[in-house]
């Protein structure tokens, strides 16, 4: 960052954000970020919001002013652009917290993704490859709840945004070059849909490791686990972690399915948890299953038998596409995330939507697209001098 430190606007009131919204009606951009704190809590603490617009640059203090309702009004605002760099989280906090969905959305993380940059690529890689800056890094982890702030935590906070709108022009005209601004627009509108932040209350149990391993009576006693983690945690506004730590839940499984006597009795499980909720564990193990709860375990994929011939087929697919990838200068890790090949390669009847986009169509091929689809019909036929792929309709 420069050493001079850029001008800036502190609003700790609501008056002053009121001024704020006034002074930027009609502005055609807008970059921001947000520094939070989620460590300890069930609800993350939104600490400082930093705002570049044509106008200055602002830093927006949530803490004390009571309503953001100006400035997520300009998130709202489809006339406006709205810039980010990595912006899905505080996306998702906004959208948690306040119900906001973005539109009109541009992320330098995901546009940097189509000209050669690895996904995710860091803010600082951004600005050093692409402006010759190097930023300071020394507060990266502070504490953002403190007040007053210090100067140097502020100077940090500018830098998150104050590069933005330059690094933003960069890349767009690039992509404009490259034929490829459409794509990264693309993309980037799963942040303004909620289904990118909506997330099914059950995911974290039915994605456990211990859930494949786990008899019906016992996934069953995981789901309600979760789910009472998760209640106490709201409640409390402490972390999943710090009502239950997720390690010792397969241990407290076996100890539950062991009997009343193991379960008190297991010195590995935090005594003061088990002598206070003994009981309910107890009922939650042994409740027979809800519907509800039928339903979302019916969601666990069975046992895929092991296929060698299709596994290698199913590599060669990814190869094809990491190569294609390199040969384009867009990020594997973008065209063909590592969460969806791992469900493309666990559950064969499964077809991510997102491989029907219209930019991974024009990249990937229709052809190789539809052979993803029907990969469990995939067949390889060699002939002489050729080899063939096909697959059953």
């Amino acid at each position: 960052m420069n050493k001079k430190s850029p001008r800036y606007e502190l609003i700790d009131t609501d008056e002053r954000l009121q001024a704020f919204a006034e002074q930027n009606q009609g502005i055609p951009w807008l970059c921001f970020d947000t520094e939070f704190v989620g460590e300890k809590r069930f609800t993350t603490l939104i600490c400082l919001i930093q705002v570049i617009t044509p106008h200055t640059c602002y830093l927006i203090d949530p803490l004390a002013v009571r309503d953001l309702t100006p400035f997520l009004n300009f998130l709202t605002d489809p006339a406006i652009r709205k810039v980010t760099h990595a912006g899905e989280n505080d996306y998702r906090l906004l959208y948690q917290q306040f119900g906001t969905l973005p539109v009109n959305v541009f992320d330098t993380q995901v546009a940097a993704a189509f000209m050669g940059y690895k996904y995710p690529a860091s803010y600082g890689k951004l600005v050093e490859g692409e402006l010759g800056v190097t930023l300071d890094k020394a507060f990266a982890v502070t504490d953002w709840e403190k007040r007053p702030f210090e100067p140097k935590q502020l100077d940090y906070a500018l830098a998150d945004v104050y590069h933005l709108p330059a690094l933003a022009q960069k890349i767009q005209t690039r992509l404009e070059e490259l034929g490829r601004l459409d794509w990264a627009l693309e993309e980037t509108t799963n942040f303004e849909r909620a289904e990118m932040y909506d997330r099914d209350p059950n995911h974290e149990a039915l994605t456990s490791n211990l859930m494949p391993n786990l008899k019906f009576k016992e996934q069953v006693f995981l789901l309600r686990l979760y789910q009472w983690r998760s209640e106490e945690a709201r409640r409390l506004n402490y972390s999943k972690e710090m009502i239950f730590p997720s390690k010792l839940m397969g241990i407290l499984i076996r100890s539950v399915a062991s009997g009343r006597e193991a379960l008190m009795a297991n010195r590995r499980l935090p005594q003061r948890t088990v002598q206070k909720h003994s009981s309910r564990f107890w009922d939650m193990f042994h409740n027979p299953p809800t519907p509800e709860e039928k339903e979302a375990l019916g969601q666990i994929p069975g046992p895929v038998e092991e296929d060698p011939e299709h596994n290698l087929l199913m590599e060669m697919l990814h190869l094809l596409i990491r190569y294609r990838c390199i040969q384009e200068g867009v990020s594997i890790d973008l065209a063909l995330p590592r969460g969806v090949l791992k469900k493309l390669k666990a559950d064969l009847d499964y077809f991510d939507p997102s491989l029907s986009d219209t930019w991974r169509k024009h990249f990937l091929g229709e052809e190789l697209i539809r052979w993803i689809q029907h990969r469990q019909g995939l067949r390889l036929e060699f002939k002489k001098g050729s080899f063939e792929m096909t697959y059953d309709e």
